[in-house]
């Protein structure tokens, strides 16, 4: 499966919730089939992705968060499962795409190309709910699963190590920290709004 055919099937589950995701292909990809000021690209910060997702959705529990990740941040921080399964928000969501190599900084292999089971990680970590998408449409019925559970969920994508044609992204990361701001804190004040 290409990783952009996956980001497409899953772009409507996507479009009004908290995404961050990580730096490289993943966010090229996404930034191409359409930026929202609720999506952040985590800039020289590879692993953390799932921290920062694990930390808004604590805060923000009235909110889904989706983590969108890759192998090889994943295996920076294996930690984050264990840190992830020890809270269990039930409002996040972490996708991981494995394409078994480090494809945005020249394609070096990665554990998961000679056997580490990322799924098995999860699992073992004591993550509720994971589970295997290996087809958009399979993806597209886990994510959509995965949020109606309200369970936290881990989901491993095997996709090809396939990136974009271009990495460019015509927005200024620091432009999109402060859209991402601006965005939970809309999000933050509907919600207090709305228990008055």
């Amino acid at each position: 499966m290409l990783r952009v055919d996956a980001l497409q099937a899953i772009y409507p589950e996507l479009e009004k919730r908290i995404v961050v995701t990580i730096m490289g292909a993943v966010a090229a990809e996404l930034y191409t089939l359409g930026h929202r000021p609720n999506f952040f690209y985590l800039e020289h910060a590879m692993g953390l992705a799932s921290s920062m997702g694990l930390g808004i959705a604590l805060a923000m529990p009235q909110h889904k968060v989706i983590v969108i990740d890759g192998d090889g941040s994943l295996l920076m921080n294996l930690g984050t499962l264990s840190t992830m399964a020890r809270y269990r928000p039930g409002n996040l969501l972490h996708i991981v795409f494995d394409n078994e190599s480090l494809l945005s900084v020249g394609g070096f292999p990665t554990a998961t190309s000679t056997g580490t089971d990322l799924a098995g990680i999860a699992r073992a970590s004591g993550a509720p709910s994971v589970m295997e998408a290996n087809t958009p449409d399979s993806l597209a019925r886990s994510v959509h699963e995965a949020l109606a559970s309200n369970t936290l969920t881990t989901i491993i994508s095997k996709v090809e190590a396939i990136g974009p044609k271009t990495f460019h992204m015509d927005l200024p990361l620091l432009e999109n920290r402060f859209q991402f701001k601006r965005s939970l804190e809309a999000m933050q004040k509907h919600t207090s709004a709305l228990d008055l």
